[in-house]
């Protein structure tokens, strides 16, 4: 049958679309390629391995210089807080990311705004007074530095525009010299970091597939090394004993109402309950902190787990976009040492928000650490057009606190009060000083607390917590910087929503005896979680050989919910692996990044990415491959 003019003129806006949409995916991926290995140049000028940790404010300023970037004291404040120790080669890329180079037109922009005269000049006492007495003030010395700038200084007077220019030029130079850098090392050169040349072309001949959701997980990882994984993969069969590359792809069903087949226990209203709350919290360079607990059984029991986000009371027309938030609960056993601990199981069956684990457990201590997989739970750019206020004069103009504040504050002590009693002990109190200031609240200090404010038991109720509040802003007389300081570290933005936490409440019932739980710290990820997410990916995950050698193994484990996969490098050297996710449909991953790599250090294994849908109402497909860099 003969085409029609009409039918290929749509055959050709359906083709430029296409080659459009190409296009446009191929630049996006050319960002992301090139961004990485800008990140990456920096990094290595500075440090000989992206292994390697930051670990003070000079060696982050440095990195930074490196990446072309010019930061303030106060923007390495921001990234290295009190509390910070080390900062690693992801926290660096996702500084980068909010940290933009400043263009040549901004920095003229700030120097117009200064010079008076409007003839490209500012004298140079002017200068001195600016830099030495405004905003994030600078030494003499400082400013004697840029005084004695031949190129941009004469007869008294700072040439702002060729200022610029060298500023612009030494930028380009900084990043230009780390490239260079990057370049020496023939092997950093082979690594082609985002391209596809071993892949593309076996990937484009052979379309997605699409296997059920939940395939058997391999508990024998010898035999499936030898035999491969059961799973469809986007390249051919041939491709698959290729040392240099794997790929993985797996279709999951919609999962916003999946329920997976652990049943609660009947007679679980019988059995002996403890409850604690706790928080995940979000920090700037986008780290999780969350709170940690022991707990103790005195004898042999089933014990019934469970956690889930807290839906704590919200103004009306609000949601709590917290409830969306994964979590999952590892329980770890104490032998002899808080530093040897075993992994028992994790909370891995889930009925809607909440994720549960039935099992038996010996007497004895045990740890319990929540764990988010950062999918959901990350940097919200929104834009905020008014701060919420926080307090007003009332008619005999006294202070007081308005509606608003008042309902967060409520929501803060519900999520504070970590046993639930409706009061707060003194070390509920510190976690919340912990975090909020970052010192505790000592006996003498609690003890003229209960004085001042209204307490029950020796422990402080709701509205002594509120009048708290309103004395903080009594002795600011009405200034409510102390107070937004407290709500931006619990997770609030400026319009009192709660964006950057996720309140939890954990709930462990035991059939035979009384468990007790209490919270022991509040920190970020430790050692022992990465170590025992990593086993149970092992465990329960599908593994693949990434070299001809068997040293270099991927394992990935598939729940409901999410994706984990994990690499494992048996060998003496350490690997770079190149990761790349661009395939993938309906996808979020907690690294932000469609492509990236990772450096996996000798006889060691590490989380890779935790990947979840973003829509949970939608089909999602996980197509990753993982590239060995030779």
């Amino acid at each position: 049958m003969a085409s029609s003019p009409g039918s290929n003129a749509f055959l050709s806006r359906e083709k430029t679309i296409l080659s459009e949409s190409s296009q446009a995916k191929k630049s996006q991926c050319s960002e992301e390629e090139t961004f990485y290995m800008n990140c990456r140049a920096a990094y290595l000028a500075v440090f000989k391995s992206s292994l390697d940790n930051i670990k003070s404010k000079e060696q982050l300023c440095l990195v930074l210089q490196q990446a072309g970037r010019n930061p303030s004291q106060k923007t390495v404040n921001q990234y290295w807080t009190p509390q910070t120790t080390t900062l690693n080669f992801d926290d660096f890329c996702n500084i980068l990311k909010k940290e933009k180079t400043a263009t040549k037109t901004e920095l003229l922009k700030a120097f117009l705004k200064v010079d008076t005269n409007n003839d490209g000049y500012i004298l140079h006492a002017e200068l001195y007074k600016i830099l030495t007495m405004r905003g994030e003030k600078m030494t003499v010395e400082e400013v004697n530095a840029i005084t004695k700038l031949a190129d941009v200084n004469s007869n008294g007077k700072f040439d702002y525009n060729k200022f610029c220019k060298l500023y612009m030029t030494t930028n380009e130079q900084c990043r230009k010299t780390a490239l260079e850098k990057l370049e020496v090392d023939s092997r950093l050169r082979r690594q082609q970091f985002g391209s596809q040349v071993e892949t593309s072309s076996e990937r484009a001949t052979s379309p997605i597939s699409k296997p059920s959701s939940r395939t058997t997980r391999k508990t024998d990882h010898n035999s499936a090394l030898k035999r491969g994984d059961n799973r469809t993969s986007s390249r051919p069969s041939s491709a698959q004993s290729c040392s240099a590359s794997v790929s993985s792809t797996i279709s999951m069903g919609t999962s916003s109402n999946t329920n997976s087949e652990l049943i609660e226990p009947n007679t679980v209203k019988d059995w002996q309950c403890a409850q604690s709350k706790g928080c995940f919290f979000l920090e700037e360079d986008s780290e999780i902190i969350t709170h940690k607990y022991r707990l103790y059984l005195p004898q042999r029991s089933t014990v019934y787990i469970t956690i889930k986000p807290l839906n704590l009371s919200q103004l009306e027309g609000k949601t709590s976009p917290w409830l969306s938030v994964d979590t999952a609960l590892y329980v770890l056993r104490e032998n002899e040492s808080q530093e040897n601990l075993q992994l028992v199981s994790f909370t891995e069956a889930r009925n809607k928000e909440m994720f549960r684990w039935k099992g038996e457990l010996g007497s004895g201590i045990y740890w319990l650490i929540p764990f988010t997989t950062g999918c959901r739970l990350k940097k919200i750019k929104k834009q905020i057009t008014g701060e919420a206020q926080l307090v007003y004069r009332d008619e005999d103009g006294e202070l007081a606190l308005t509606k608003e504040f008042k309902a967060a504050l409520s929501d803060i002590f519900e999520m504070i009060d970590l046993d639930g009693n409706g009061l707060l002990s003194l070390e509920e109190y510190n976690f919340f000083e912990l975090r909020t200031s970052g010192e505790k609240c000592d006996e003498e200090a609690w003890a003229v607390c209960k004085e001042n404010f209204d307490t029950k038991k020796n422990e402080l109720t709701r509205q002594g917590f509120m009048d708290l509040n309103l004395m903080e802003a009594n002795d600011r007389e009405g200034d409510p910087s102390d107070l937004w300081v407290t709500l931006l570290s619990l997770g609030y933005n400026k319009a009192l929503e709660m964006t950057e936490a996720c309140p939890f409440v954990i709930d462990i019932y035991a059939e035979k005896c009384k468990p007790r739980i209490k919270a022991i710290y509040l920190e970020a990820g430790s050692r022992q979680l990465n170590r025992a997410i990593c086993k149970s990916v092992v465990n329960k995950g599908d593994a693949k050989v990434l070299d001809s050698g068997e040293s270099i193994i991927v394992y990935t484990y598939t729940s409901d919910t999410r994706i984990t996969s994990v690499i494992e490098n048996k060998s003496e050297n350490k690997v770079i692996i190149h990761v790349n996710n661009e395939q993938s449909k309906n996808c979020a991953n907690n690294r932000g990044l469609n492509i990236f790599a990772v450096e996996v250090a000798p006889k060691s294994m590490m989380v890779c990415q935790h990947v979840m849908p973003l829509k949970e109402q939608e089909e999602w497909i996980y197509n990753c491959v993982h590239s060995l860099v030779p």
